[in-house]
């Protein structure tokens, strides 16, 4: 991003095309577009280089690693909520499955 303007007491000065930009890289964030994946977004709305269609594979591509990642967290949701389920809350922590599911996480990493 282009630098903005400073005052003479060395305050900076956003005009309204840097507030835009600022937005529109927020949003970006927010929706999950990594920050080369904004700038290549960026890069296409510039006057003359609107191209829909190389727009719309880049927000494909994103839909596709944030369906992954849905499946990833529902398929997460599911092994939690059995492994809370069969924990009673009572069992020291050598038998609490919470732990154990933990610990064989931990294991099949290393």
């Amino acid at each position: 991003m282009p630098a903005p303007d400073r005052t003479a007491a060395g305050h900076r000065v956003y005009e309204d095309h840097h507030l835009r930009r600022l937005v529109f890289v927020r949003r970006g964030r927010q929706l999950g577009f990594s920050l080369d994946e904004i700038r290549a977004l960026l890069d296409l709305a510039q006057p003359g280089r609107r191209a829909c269609g190389d727009v719309k594979k880049l927000a494909a591509m994103h839909l596709d690693e944030v369906r992954a990642k849905i499946a990833d967290l529902r398929r997460l949701e599911t092994i939690l909520s059995d492994t809370i389920r069969k924990c009673d809350g009572q069992a020291d922590a050598p038998a609490c499955p919470v732990l154990d599911l933990l610990e064989a996480d931990a294991v099949a990493s290393s």
